[in-house]
């Protein structure tokens, strides 16, 4: 019972999860604010289409669909609309898989459902999907130069760095509490390298919109399907109330 009641704070937006990534870290909690605020997922529409669609294809989602972000055709067409001309094509990229193949190690994925297939057991896909983007660093070890805390050796190569700029993680030795012979390397900050040309506060709230699209992207109809939920419990409640009574009257002179 427990732990219905946390999924369904954590689905709300209600509890801040504490769980750990791919690379052990703790997730940070997605401010879910942003998912009913339209300049935030506008925002991460147009972070999406510049950084995002250059590799990664969005297969199940139409452009035409951003109207429901109180945008225009026209204003998809001049601001978002790069890949192909017409507003109803879906969000594909022209990138040869097998050269994605040859430069990343792997073809990069459609990232249409990418906020859902986060989601699980342990942590909700926006929180994972936040962490992951503001967690990368450089390591000149690695073929891309960059790696990542939420995903270690991570392929993908860091595209959002100018914004965010360079920077150089710090690890510290500690033993093992499980076994003193054995030494752990544990992250102990950021130093940075080269500045963004964001802050670090404008940077998180950059992601936290892109997040927020991501995860817009994967069921559009959500707010809907959220909003109709809200009045059917309301329905249901009443109509409980009601059957209750006609129970009640009905049985009232059955001895």
């Amino acid at each position: 019972m427990k732990k219905f009641l946390l999924s369904v704070l954590m689905a709300l937006g209600l509890a801040a999860p504490v769980v750990a990534s791919e690379g052990g870290i703790p997730l940070d909690r997605f401010p879910y604010e942003k998912m009913s605020d339209v300049a935030a997922l506008q925002n991460g529409a147009r972070l999406f289409v510049n950084y995002c669609l250059n590799c990664h294809s969005a297969a199940f989602m139409r452009y035409n669909r951003l109207r429901d972000l109180d945008l225009t055709e026209e204003q998809i067409k001049k601001n978002l609309l790069f890949t192909t001309e017409r507003v109803g094509e879906v969000m594909k990229v022209s990138l040869d898989p097998k050269q994605a193949k040859e430069w990343f190690g792997a073809v990069p994925p459609d990232l249409s459902v990418v906020a859902r297939s986060r989601s699980g057991a342990g942590g909700t896909g926006p929180d994972y999907l936040y962490t992951y983007l503001r967690t990368y660093y450089r390591d000149e070890t690695k073929p891309t130069g960059w790696n990542n805390l939420a995903f270690p050796n991570v392929g993908m190569p860091h595209a959002l760095w100018e914004l965010q700029g360079q920077r150089a993680a710090k690890f510290e030795e500690v033993k093992d509490p499980h076994d003193p012979s054995k030494v752990l390397h544990r992250f102990a900050g950021y130093e940075q390298l080269t500045p963004g040309t964001l802050t670090p506060r404008q940077y998180d709230e950059a992601i936290a919109d892109l997040v927020a699209y991501l995860a817009w992207m994967s069921e559009p109809v959500q707010g809907s399907r959220v909003r109709l939920g809200v009045w059917v419990l309301i329905f249901l409640a009443l109509f409980t109330v009601i059957a209750w009574r006609l129970n009640a009257a009905y049985w009232k002179d059955v001895k």
